[in-house]
């Protein structure tokens, strides 16, 4: 067997990695999305997009994903080989790090042929030292989709003061079902979880005065829920509900206040996602008209 080549992209270089030959059974090209297109949009740079060779041709490629002013990347999510020793190999020598985030259409386990693909490259990025940590519902509502009435059980008011928001972003964080949220406080505390989350509202791209907090009109502090936008969609960039809230159906009230403040702004789509363990926000999104585009799996 020939050496193996391993190497991140140069520029020009896009039409390499889209020469593996691979299925749209899975990933991001299972949605219709091209690596090509997208890196000449600048959703992919060469540095981050790395190929393994063999006898010139690709037998792996991965791509990680980040913002247009971010330093590291923040997500590996295009990941495909036809050697699996090769791709084990590739995701060991190319030093990036973040999370592996594999798109599949929902019921993705009903099909044989999709789970089989699915699995391939769970087990490759295990191999390769990953952890899977949680399987998540990605959302896509369309106004076809009905927009959902306001309840009126609260009052949203912005508000500027980041620590305020950081305080309760600490407190919704007690108790989160939240996967991400709940790894990231475990190995390095709730102050760090809750300062990850606001870096990451902060990171979006979207009016910061779009924030809210939810309050009753007895003037009890019930939540936050933040309307944003990332790179590419609207999204539903957070809903968190305090624990002396709980159990009253307030992430309903958030979700449906962030989807009509979008919608104000113009908005003709609005992405979002839970993880799948969280049955009360799944219930509220299906509540509130969204339906399932895609499932995730996330590891770290």
């Amino acid at each position: 067997m020939t050496d193996l080549v391993i190497r991140p992209l140069t520029a020009g270089e896009e039409a390499l990695f889209d020469s593996l030959p691979h299925t749209t059974l899975v990933g991001r090209a299972a949605f219709g999305e091209n690596y090509t297109d997208m890196a000449a949009d600048g959703q992919y740079r060469p540095e981050w997009s790395w190929v393994a060779l063999r006898d010139g041709a690709v037998v792996a490629r991965a791509a990680w994903w980040g913002g247009p002013d971010d330093e590291s990347p923040l997500a590996l999510d295009w990941f495909d080989f036809t050697d699996r020793a090769a791709a084990v190999e590739l995701l060991r020598t190319a030093p990036l790090r973040a999370e592996y985030s594999l798109s599949l259409p929902p019921g993705w386990r009903d099909d044989p042929a999709v789970r089989a693909q699915a699995q391939a490259r769970l087990d490759a990025a295990v191999a390769a030292g990953m952890s899977p940590l949680v399987e998540r519902y990605r959302y896509r509502w369309t106004p076809e989709c009905g927009l959902p009435a306001r309840p009126g059980r609260l009052e949203f008011r912005p508000e500027p003061d980041d620590d305020m928001i950081l305080d309760v972003l600490r407190r919704v964080g007690e108790g989160s079902l939240d996967a991400h949220t709940r790894h990231t406080a475990a190995e390095q505390g709730p102050d760090a979880a809750a300062r990850e989350e606001l870096d990451l509202l902060r990171w979006l791209p979207s009016p910061r005065d779009w924030w809210r907090l939810a309050w009753t009109p007895e003037g009890e502090l019930v939540g936050i829920t933040v309307p944003a936008r990332n790179h590419s969609d609207p999204i539903v960039g957070f809903v968190g509900v305090l624990p002396a809230q709980r159990g009253q159906g307030y992430a309903y009230d958030l979700l449906v206040e962030t989807t009509h403040l979008l919608v104000g702004t113009g908005a003709d789509r609005i992405v979002a996602g839970t993880d799948q363990t969280n049955h009360p926000m799944a219930a509220a999104f299906a509540r509130a008209g969204y339906p399932i585009e895609r499932e995730r799996i996330d590891l770290v």
